[in-house]
């Protein structure tokens, strides 16, 4: 049996015919530009359809000044306990052994198969007045649900996984050889984590940590079912943006979508730095020669 090779002595790969690889790339741009694209497009359009004053006007309502506010701060405290929760699971899961580890690998992975809308009726029952803890919680006048904290607790709840399934599979390939080094020489448990495991994973760290943040900032479904959409007080800006739009101010809603739509590019241009900042700095080491000059 004749095996065919490339030119460059290679097997031929799928996809190595200039026919077939100019058709691919022609379908990935054309689904890109109908699908990404022309939505971003037209959201810029139609935010500036009714002129500048309109945006500004919108931007500025104390409405919106209120959903921009709470957004950021939701994002102010669920993003660094997501950031402490990954960075502990994945230091966990892959330095140590223990009874019910992959038990924590599942728990984990539970925000990923649950809706949102699942997730936010969820803590209904668990907060709400006739849950588990709402009789103790009205007892002593604690608002959760239609409330700050419900919401940032359902954003916890649907980002928490972010940050640990960028860390784990990057600590499970490094293994444990350095921190035992670092052990061995008299380090203790958080030098040893300053000094040796962080440095080596602060890129795929400040990774998952873009990516909880967007996600923070643009999340509907869970904030929707615990925050009560109540105008001014507990609307998030995704939640301000379909009141918006429910009130035929088409052009105000496009206006405030405009600043998730930026918050989404500049969430892609750092997700593209650190991503080039991490392979540099992994090609540096595996060079041996760069690293003894």
């Amino acid at each position: 049996m004749s095996t065919r090779y490339s030119r460059y002595g290679k097997p031929p790969r799928v996809g190595d015919a200039p026919l077939v690889r100019r058709t691919l790339i022609g379908v990935v741009l054309l689904i890109g530009a109908f699908l990404i694209l022309a939505p971003l497009m037209v959201i810029g359009v139609e935010a500036f359809s009714k002129g500048w004053q309109v945006y500004r006007d919108t931007i500025i309502h104390p409405d919106t000044r209120h959903a921009i506010m709470l957004t950021v701060l939701t994002a102010l405290i669920a993003v660094p306990v997501n950031t402490a929760f990954g960075i502990a699971a994945a230091w966990a899961i892959t330095k140590f052994d223990f009874p019910g580890k992959r038990l924590l690998l599942v728990v984990i992975e539970i925000p990923f198969s649950v809706s949102p809308i699942v997730a936010g009726v969820a803590y209904l029952f668990v907060y709400g007045l006739q849950g588990i803890f709402g009789p103790f919680l009205d007892a002593y006048d604690i608002k959760i649900l239609f409330a700050v904290p419900g919401i940032v607790i359902a954003s916890m709840f649907v980002t928490a996984p972010f940050v640990a399934r960028e860390l784990i599979p990057l600590m499970q390939a490094q293994g444990r050889d350095l921190e035992e080094a670092a052990t061995s020489l008299g380090a203790s448990g958080w030098r040893t984590f300053l000094s040796v495991t962080l440095p080596n994973v602060r890129w795929a760290l400040l990774y998952g940590v873009v990516l909880c943040n967007a996600r923070v900032m643009g999340e509907f479904g869970a904030v929707s079912v615990v925050s009560g959409n109540i105008r001014g007080q507990t609307n998030t800006l995704p939640l301000h943006i379909e009141l918006l739009y429910h009130d035929y101010q088409t052009a105000g809603a496009f206006a405030a979508a405009s600043i998730l739509a930026t918050v989404a590019v500049f969430t892609i241009i750092a997700k593209v730095a650190l991503e080039r900042l991490g392979a540099g700095r992994g090609r540096k080491q595996s060079n041996p020669a760069e690293k003894a000059s």
